[in-house]
C-alpha cells in the first residue's frame, strides 16, 4: 500500500488542475483502471487518502507503480477518451462492456440505376441510404423480408442482377419487381425505392394510404389480379405494424437502456426504435465490482456502448445515473445533434422503459440459472476426470482437413459461463514435413504452437488464460502425441482428456482416455456426457467452419497472384489480353512482351515461373 501511495504522490507534483484521463498501471505494465476527472491533480490527490478509498480501490492503489496521464481541454473530452481507452486496455478495475459489435443497417444501395436493399455492417462507404442501427441481424432480415414483400426491392448482387436474361424466383413469388428482365421500368421501380425509404423513414401511413386508393381503383377496372397484388402488399405493412404494439407511447426514434441487477451482476437490456418502429433489442452483462450499484455502472456502460456508434436523439433509462448532463454532453458532441438522456416518471414511456427493465430481469434469471447448471457441470467433470479443482478454463481441440489441403487446428474455450467464442484460435498447419492428414502431426503443431506461446506471455502462469483442462477430439494416439508435447514443455501438470467417438460413430458410446488410465465410457444419461459431447461438437463446428473459409478464400485466388512482380494493374493487363489465368500460363514469351506494361525482363520473369523445369 506505502508504495502505491509513494508513486501517487511522487506524480501529484507536476499535475495541473485541468481535465483529462489517468492510468494506473501495475509493476508488469498491465493497465489496471481508466479514470476520467475535472482537475486531474484534485482527482489523483483522493488516491493518496487510503483511509476514504473503499477496500477495492484501495487495493488498486497498493497494485500502482506508475501512471500515464492525458489532458484534454474539457472534461467533456476527457469522457469521450475514458470511454475509448477502456474499451481498449479492458482494465480490471473499471466497469467493462463485453460482447461490443457494431449494430447490423439496411441500406438501400442507390450506386446502381436499380437500386438494392441489403444488409449493411461496418463503414459507410457506399453511395445510399443507411437504416438503423437494429439489434441483430434477426430484426434486419424481418425488416428485408418485410420489404420485399411490400416494395418488390431486389436483394441480388450487381454481378447477378447484370447477368440474368430470365427473371428468378423471388419475381415468380412476387418478392421482387423484376427490373434486371425489365419487368417493371426503371423510373417505375424508382418509386418503389422512394416508396421504401419513406417507410423506413417512418412515413408508412401514407404510403398504406395509398397502396388502398390503388387496390380499389384496380378493382374498380376489374384488373382483379393487380388489386391482389396491392392487397398482399398492404398486408406486409400491416404485419410490420402489428409488432409495433409494445410502441405505445409512440416514441419516433429512441433507445431504451433498462438495468437490473441481482447475485452481484447486472443486465442491461437495450431496445432501439427508429421511425416508430421497434428495431429489436439486445442483452448485455458488463463486467463490474459487486459492490457497484445500477447507478454507478449504467453511465459506465452508455459512454462505451456509444464510443462506436450514434446514439438516438433520445435516450430512455430505468435509474438515475451519475453525470447525467456531462454525459449528455459527450454524446451530443460525438452525435452533432442534441441527445437527451431522461428518466421517464409516469405515463407511456414510463409503461415503455418498466417493459425493458423486466426483460432485462428476465434475462438475468435466465442466465443465473444456465451458469449455476454450469457450475454442476463442471463440478461432474471435475468428478469424472479426478481433477483437483472445478474447472474455470477448458480448452477443446479438433483438426479439420481435406486430403491434407488447408489444413487447421482449432481451439474454443468454455467455463463457468459457457462458450468464451473471443478465445476461440484457429492454427493454420505450417510444418511443410507434416504428412497430408496426419493427424497426431498436426496435434503436436497446434498444442506446440499454442503452448510455447503461452509461456513466452506468461511464464509465471499467473494468467486466467491457463487452461485447467484439455480435450482432445481423438483416441489413445492423439492423447500420446499431445501428452509428449506438454511433456516437453514442462506442463504435464495439465490435466488432458481425449474423446474418442463410439463405434459407428454413435453419440453416447464415447470412449475416454486418460494418460496411464484405461478407457472408459459415460452413463448414457449421464448430463456431462452431454456436456462434454457440446464442447466436442463446439470443437467441431468451429474447425470445420474455418477450415470452408480457409478453402474458400484459397479458391478465389488466382495463379497470377503468385507472380513475382505482378500487381493489381499489370494483373489487369495479363487477363484483358490473354482472356483467362490458364492462357497467360501457356502464353510464349514472344506474346508475353506483347502486352501493355510488361517488360522483357518481367515477361522473362513470367515465362521461367510457369516452366521451370522444363
Amino acid at each position: 500500500m506505502d508504495e502505491g501511495v509513494k508513486t501517487i504522490k511522487k506524480y501529484l507534483k507536476n499535475l495541473p488542475g485541468k481535465p483529462g484521463v489517468y492510468r494506473m498501471i501495475d509493476e508488469e505494465g498491465q493497465v489496471l483502471y481508466v479514470g476520467k476527472a475535472k482537475s486531474l491533480k484534485n482527482r489523483v490527490a483522493n488516491y493518496a487518502n487510503l483511509r476514504a478509498l473503499p477496500t477495492r480501490i484501495a487495493l488498486m492503489v497498493g497494485k500502482t507503480r506508475s501512471m500515464e496521464f492525458v489532458t484534454t481541454h474539457t472534461e467533456v473530452e476527457a469522457l469521450l477518451l475514458e470511454a475509448n481507452m477502456i474499451k481498449r486496455f479492458r482494465p480490471p478495475y473499471n466497469v467493462l462492456l463485453r460482447d461490443d459489435k457494431s449494430f447490423p443497417y439496411i441500406l438501400i444501395d442507390t450506386s446502381h440505376p436499380a437500386p438494392q436493399v441489403k444488409k449493411h455492417r461496418g463503414a459507410k462507404k457506399k453511395d445510399g441510404h443507411y437504416f438503423g442501427p437494429f439489434a441483430s441481424v434477426k430484426a434486419v432480415n424481418q425488416s428485408l423480408h418485410i420489404l420485399q414483400k411490400a416494395f418488390l426491392l431486389r436483394t441480388c448482387s450487381d454481378n447477378v442482377y447484370n447477368s440474368r436474361s430470365r427473371p428468378c424466383l423471388l419475381y415468380q413469388i412476387k418478392r421482387c419487381a423484376g427490373p434486371c428482365v425489365e419487368k417493371i421500368s426503371l423510373p417505375e421501380y424508382g418509386k418503389l425505392v422512394a416508396a421504401a425509404d419513406d417507410f423506413l423513414s417512418g412515413r408508412s401511413q401514407a404510403i398504406k394510404e395509398e397502396l388502398t386508393q390503388k387496390m380499389q381503383d384496380a378493382s374498380a377496372l376489374r384488373e382483379f389480379e393487380q388489386a391482389a397484388l396491392y392487397r398482399d402488399r398492404l398486408r406486409a405493412l400491416a404485419a410490420v405494424q402489428s409488432h409495433q404494439d409494445l410502441n405505445q407511447a409512440q416514441v419516433e426514434e429512441a433507445d431504451l437502456i433498462a438495468a437490473h441487477q441481482q447475485g452481484g451482476q447486472t443486465c442491461i437490456q437495450v431496445f432501439f426504435f427508429r421511425a416508430g418502429q421497434n428495431w429489436g433489442n439486445r442483452a448485455y452483462f458488463p463486467r463490474h465490482d459487486k459492490s457497484q450499484t445500477p447507478e454507478d455502472v449504467l453511465p459506465a456502460f452508455i459512454s462505451q456502448f456509444y464510443d462506436n456508434k450514434p446514439p438516438a436523439r433520445l435516450i430512455l433509462v430505468n435509474t438515475d445515473i451519475k453525470q447525467k448532463e456531462l454525459l449528455q454532453q459527450a454524446l451530443s458532441l460525438k452525435a452533432e445533434r442534441k441527445v437527451s438522456i431522461s428518466q421517464p416518471r409516469r405515463g407511456d414511456k414510463l409503461a415503455l422503459i418498466q417493459m425493458v427493465e423486466k426483460n432485462a430481469r428476465e434475462a438475468l434469471e435466465r442466465r443465473l440459472v444456465e451458469k449455476s447448471s454450469q457450475k454442476k457441470l463442471l463440478l461432474g467433470v471435475s468428478e469424472a476426470f479426478d481433477l483437483d479443482k472445478i474447472p474455470e478454463r477448458i480448452e477443446i481441440y479438433d483438426n479439420s482437413h481435406i486430403s491434407g489441403t488447408n489444413a487447421l487446428g482449432a481451439m474454443v474455450v468454455a467455463g463457468p459461463e459457457g462458450f468464451d467464442k473471443a478465445s476461440y484460435r484457429k492454427f493454420n498447419i505450417r510444418d511443410e514435413n507434416t504428412a497430408p492428414g496426419d493427424d497426431f502431426a498436426m496435434m503436436r503443431e497446434v498444442m506446440s504452437r499454442r503452448f510455447k506461446r503461452q509461456i513466452k506471455e506468461d511464464p509465471d502462469r499467473d494468467s486466467p488464460t491457463w487452461p485447467d483442462l484439455l480435450v482432445i477430439d481423438g483416441g489413445k494416439g492423439q492423447l500420446s502425441a499431445v501428452m509428449g508435447i506438454m511433456a516437453d514443455l514442462g506442463l504435464e501438470d495439465i490435466p488432458v482428456v481425449s474423446i474418442a467417438k463410439g463405434p459407428d460413430r454413435h453419440a453416447g458410446r464415447e470412449d475416454f482416455y486418460l494418460p496411464g488410465k484405461s478407457p472408459f465410457k459415460m452413463p448414457i444419461n449421464d448430463p456431462v456426457l452431454y456436456f462434454l459431447q457440446r464442447l466436442r461438437d463446439e470443437a467441431h463446428r468451429f474447425a470445420i467452419g474455418s477450415h470452408r473459409q480457409s478453402r474458400a478464400k484459397n479458391m478465389k485466388k488466382s495463379i497470377l497472384d503468385t507472380l513475382p512482380g505482378i500487381g493489381p494493374t499489370r494483373k489487369k493487363a495479363l487477363l484483358l489480353h490473354f482472356g483467362s489465368a490458364k492462357a497467360v500460363e501457356g502464353a510464349g514469351l514472344k506474346d508475353l512482351k506483347a502486352v501493355k506494361g510488361i517488360s522483357q525482363a518481367l515477361a522473362q520473369s513470367i515465362y521461367d515461373h510457369f516452366h521451370e523445369g522444363e
